[in-house]
């Protein structure tokens, strides 16, 4: 099955390391393929393989790590 692309828009983004955080949160997740944050759009844009992961447990990696995801 070919990857998805999901975007996300997330609350509580504000700096560089928030920025960090969620892209190691969420790369780190098996079958995420690709992480990009946009601290202007407060997005998280995510590619990924949807027999590996899903949009659920993205969304919780990012509220992990203090994160809204709305």
């Amino acid at each position: 099955m070919a990857d998805q692309f999901i975007e996300l828009n997330v609350d509580g983004m504000s700096c560089e390391h928030c920025e960090n955080a969620v892209k190691k949160a969420v790369g780190a997740l098996n079958g995420v393929d690709n992480v990009k944050v946009s601290l202007h759009d407060n997005t998280v844009s995510v590619e990924f393989n949807p027999e590996k992961v899903t949009i659920e447990d993205i969304k919780n990696a990012i509220d992990d790590q203090g994160y809204e995801v709305v």
